[in-house]
């Protein structure tokens, strides 16, 4: 009965609440930008004045070095409630380029039941529907747990203020469960569970040739050009079957099981899906396993950014003085990321030939993480079934969220991940966009999650 009387709140209160979610969306918070750092704190404003409007205990802005990090809370009046913490981000990403914006990247506009806007989906969309829905529970009954909400300003600069916070404020963030909306749908009628994240290696290689770009008429065939011999040692990492070429990689990587491989399968994205979303004419990857077990379950090499010599229009006829590389390792477990690093500066520094320079130095690393025993699973995932009437699918997302891991190992618990955007919403490019109709039945299912503990405390 209460969960009928909450949706029908929400569905009586819908278009005032997706009013509400889009002029949260109008603000210009994107946090790389100096010049919208106000607008970052309008942003925390808004979301803090909302929560203290619909009667949340506590609600706080917390000072950084750069942006504000919120925290909020609601208790039950039941005193041995269990406790949910909620995870969110306000910031988002530039709107560059924008002359592919087909509308005002910061004036929402309905287009055939999608809003189209920055932080539309990523992820002012999932914020405000598990604010939403939180709403719909106290203005139609009596919460039964904890909800504390912790949303910060820094995601899409790489979050520099929260692994500090989440350190110095266990006891406020203290929590039996922990809800994060961050991730994703495999499709419109598909609700997902994300279980599994590939940690990450990042590093670069600069192989140095001589003092400075050299004529290559002059030098060519006497002086080793950096940028082939970097080419050449990349072609290297990898064997002919697409496996990683670098000794020992694959030792901690663990294998996956025939109930995993179900559970990956439960995924109905088709290779013709992959093909149309990427507009690559074949796929590529690791033989012996299927798309979706190297997308989340195989470990992988890749270079992310090559730079050498002459890059501007025209032509100009040089041995470069020296090339770089980006490169990442997306990581399983029980893989660890400080140890491939290692293997794999070692495998190159082997491959180096004796005519050039290199220099091979870590940008970051994280492990992977597992989640499929996260608290409060199975009552999200029932939530979720009974508003889109569809079994779950089981995903193992390929990249990386690192706040997960840090939260697992400073609190002590694993989380939920889910969302509700779909894999072309175009988040972090021109045209972000959010399904409405998901986006409605996202809060429906939240509404059921929050009072499903209602007859019973076990996060399970």
């Amino acid at each position: 009965m209460h969960i009928e009387k909450a949706i029908e709140y929400f569905q009586t209160h819908q278009e005032t609440m997706t009013q509400t979610y889009l002029d949260l969306v109008k603000i210009p918070s994107v946090s790389t930008a100096t010049e919208h750092k106000a607008d970052i704190l309008r942003a925390g404003e808004f979301l803090k004045d909302y929560l203290l409007g619909i009667g949340l205990d506590r609600v706080e802005l917390f000072p950084t070095n750069m942006h504000p990090i919120l925290f909020a809370e609601k208790k039950s009046a039941n005193l041995n409630a269990k406790t949910l913490l909620v995870y969110g981000h306000y910031d988002v990403q530039p709107t560059d380029p924008l002359d592919e914006w087909k509308s005002d990247p910061f004036q929402p506009e309905i287009r055939e039941d999608y809003v189209y806007a920055r932080g539309a989906s990523d992820m002012k969309g999932q914020v405000m529907a598990s604010v939403l829905a939180l709403e719909s529970v106290l203005k139609t009954s009596d919460l039964p747990i904890n909800v504390k909400f912790l949303i910060e300003g820094e995601e899409e600069i790489g979050s520099p203020s929260l692994d500090d916070f989440i350190k110095t404020h266990k006891d406020l963030l203290s929590c039996d469960m922990i809800l994060n909306p961050d991730a994703g749908m495999v499709g419109k009628d598909q609700p997902t569970l994300v279980y599994g994240l590939r940690g990450l290696t990042y590093f670069e290689v600069r192989v140095d040739g001589p003092k400075a770009d050299l004529h290559s008429g002059l030098w060519g065939g006497n002086v080793a050009n950096p940028a082939n011999v970097l080419s050449s040692m990349i072609s290297k990492l990898h064997n002919s079957d697409g496996s990683v070429a670098i000794p020992g990689f694959y030792d901690r990587v663990l294998d996956i099981t025939e109930e995993e491989r179900v559970r990956i399968a439960s995924n109905q994205t088709s290779e013709e899906t992959m093909l149309e979303n990427t507009g690559v004419p074949m796929l590529f990857g690791e033989e012996g396993f299927s798309a979706l077990e190297r997308q989340g379950a195989r470990p992988t090499l890749d270079v992310n950014g090559f730079y050498s010599g002459f890059i501007g229009e025209g032509a100009k006829t040089i041995i470069p003085a020296y090339a770089k590389a980006k490169i990442s390792c997306r990581l399983v477990p029980d893989q660890d990321p400080m140890e491939i690093f290692e293997l794999a500066k070692s495998y190159i520094l082997s491959i180096t030939p004796p005519t050039v320079r290199i220099n091979i130095f870590l940008h970051s690393g994280g492990p992977a993480y597992l989640a499929d025993d996260a608290p409060g699973a199975k009552n999200l995932t029932e939530a979720l079934s009974a508003v889109w009437q569809n079994s779950i699918t089981y995903k193992r997302e390929g990249g990386s969220i690192p706040v997960a891991t840090v939260m697992q190992r400073e609190l002590g618990v694993k989380s939920l991940l889910t969302g509700f955007g779909l894999p072309d919403d175009a988040i972090h490019s021109p045209n972000e966009r959010m399904y409405l109709p998901n986006w409605y039945k996202g809060i429906q299912a939240l509404i059921r999650f929050y009072l499903s503990f209602g007859e019973t405390s076990d996060a399970s």
